[in-house]
């Protein structure tokens, strides 16, 4: 146990290298069964669910959480900088957990999302900024048909 602000934080003693355990504790949030649960499903399947989707396969694992808690488990994540929310068009939010720098492809026929790894989304695609603007982050979406759809087309 650990004493912070005068209230007391459980710190799991970590489970070995490579495991879910470990970006979370060095990431300094606060440990719960609830933020594992939602950072396992995001890593298990890394198709950019939306926040319903990651309830769904939550839930079967854990029958007591909520959609809520999933709402709150994943700003969480976002907010420590754990998983990437990805916002396209209209659609709902999706998450991703790959926080190497990358870009996302999304087919308009299946509507699959796809990690692209590259200079796609590099500072320098965004051009020059007016002066005193300064670049924190910079995320690009790419629309178009991924290659099963696009070999369904011809």
């Amino acid at each position: 146990m650990t004493k912070v602000k005068s209230r007391t934080v459980f710190v799991p003693p970590r489970r070995g290298r490579g495991t879910v355990d470990d970006p979370l504790s060095a990431s300094g949030v606060r440990f719960t069964p609830q933020r594992r649960q939602v950072y396992e499903v995001l890593l298990s399947k890394r198709d950019h669910p939306t926040a319903e989707e990651v309830y769904l396969r939550a839930k079967s694992r854990m029958p007591e959480i909520s959609l809520a808690t999933v709402y709150n488990c994943l700003d969480t994540l976002v907010r420590a900088s754990l998983v990437k929310q990805v916002n396209l068009n209209r659609t709902a939010a999706r998450f991703c957990p790959n926080m190497n720098h990358h870009s996302h492809f999304h087919c308009d026929q299946c509507a699959e999302v796809f990690d692209i790894d590259g200079d796609a989304g590099t500072r320098r695609t965004a051009g020059r900024l007016p002066r005193g603007f300064k670049l924190r982050h910079l995320e690009m979406s790419l629309h178009g048909l991924c290659p099963t759809c696009a070999a369904k087309r011809q």
